[in-house]
């Protein structure tokens, strides 16, 4: 399980080094932007799921 939590910190910032080379040229594709975002999104929701999993809340 860490090896795929770290997979998708990985991927995570490759999408943001993504994002922010495609918005630095003019014109950009809007609808591309929204994709990556997208799927960023979903890959931060996989970590989390992953964070929780190992590393549990301990109620003291």
């Amino acid at each position: 399980m860490q090896h795929r939590l770290a997979e998708l910190q990985m991927e995570h910032r490759d999408l943001d080094d993504v994002i922010a080379r495609i918005t630095d040229e003019q014109p950009f594709d809007q609808l591309q932007i929204q994709r990556l975002k997208k799927r960023k999104l979903g890959l931060k929701d996989e970590i989390l799921k992953l964070e929780s999993v190992l590393l549990p809340d301990i109620i003291a």
